[in-house]
């Protein structure tokens, strides 16, 4: 915000203020200078108001509002560049509290940030660092308990889509992910995306009826494999999944498959480089902790 908008919600505000005052004052001088028995003349519902004056320390009461509000937008404006009196403002006042986080946390992420992840990822007290940064950052996504959700990965098992060792992981953060199953209606039509469904299905023991298992073989083979590989065993280096196993990410029912497999699939894990090599370092530790428990 600039200051000619600073400057005009000030003036705004100091105007009616000061309106606000002019209208408190100048229906005093018209109220009745005690109590009375009279009232209004109007009645709801058998209750009648009575023509009384506002009592003092009502009227006070206002005053001291208008007053404090006049003080506090001299003092705390908060408004663009004008910082008022005291030289505050609530961006200021962030880069403060960082600042002292900062220099109170820094030597402890350096120590653990010396050390390798999976050394880290045996020490409760940086694992509790990690948690909260995750808490903070991916829960959102994967859940608080880190399990995962439909179309977000469980953190916990030993199913990766591209690598569980510490430096994938510290890769995946800094830079993120972009799925990139692509879409196969136009290319082999419905009776195609029904057959290779079956066929998918298949390489993870799940029963399969009304399809044509070799035509969706053969579909595979020339569609499909060249990512997930030719057993369906998947390629972590395009993040393709292991299609032989029980775990599924968008579901294994056979209409989920369909649904993958016609319009494809763009999950996306955006990146965490905005938290720095220290903290990124730390999460990963708590990341790897989660399915290495016995190394613990």
């Amino acid at each position: 915000m600039t200051n000619f908008w600073s400057g005009y919600i000030v003036i705004l505000t100091l105007t009616c203020l000061g309106l606000i005052l002019w209208l408190l004052l100048a229906t005093r001088k018209t109220q009745r200078p005690g109590p009375t028995n009279e009232t209004m003349g109007h009645s709801f519902d058998g209750i009648e108001e009575y023509d009384n004056p506002l009592p003092r320390w009502w009227f006070m009461l206002f005053i001291l509002t208008m007053v404090f509000s006049a003080v506090y937008l001299f003092l705390f404006p908060g408004l663009g560049k004008w910082p008022g009196y005291l030289n505050w403002t609530q961006v200021g006042q962030y880069e403060a509290e960082v600042a002292r986080a900062e220099e109170r946390f820094a030597p402890i992420f350096a120590k653990y940030t010396a050390m390798p992840v999976e050394d880290v990822a045996k020490i409760p007290e940086a694992v509790a660092i990690g948690q909260r940064l995750f808490a903070t950052n991916c829960s959102v996504c994967h859940g608080s308990d880190a399990r995962g959700a439909f179309g977000f990965p469980n953190l916990t098992d030993n199913d990766w889509l591209y690598g569980g060792d510490p430096e994938t992981i510290k890769t995946t953060l800094r830079g993120g992910r972009q799925a990139a199953m692509p879409a196969w209606l136009a290319v082999i039509g419905e009776d195609g995306v029904r057959n290779v469904a079956g066929y998918v299905r298949s390489l993870s023991g799940l029963e399969t009826e009304g399809v044509d298992l070799a035509a969706g073989k053969t579909i595979y083979t020339n569609t499909c494999a060249v990512c997930h590989g030719p057993e369906g065993k998947g390629n972590q280096q395009l993040g393709a999944p292991n299609l032989s196993d029980d775990i599924w990410l968008y579901g294994s029912s056979n209409l989920q498959v369909q649904q993958t497999i016609r319009y494809g699939r763009n999950g996306h894990m955006p990146t965490q480089a905005h938290l720095g090599e220290d903290k990124i370092h730390m999460l990963a530790s708590y990341v790897y902790s989660l399915s290495h428990k016995d190394a613990q």
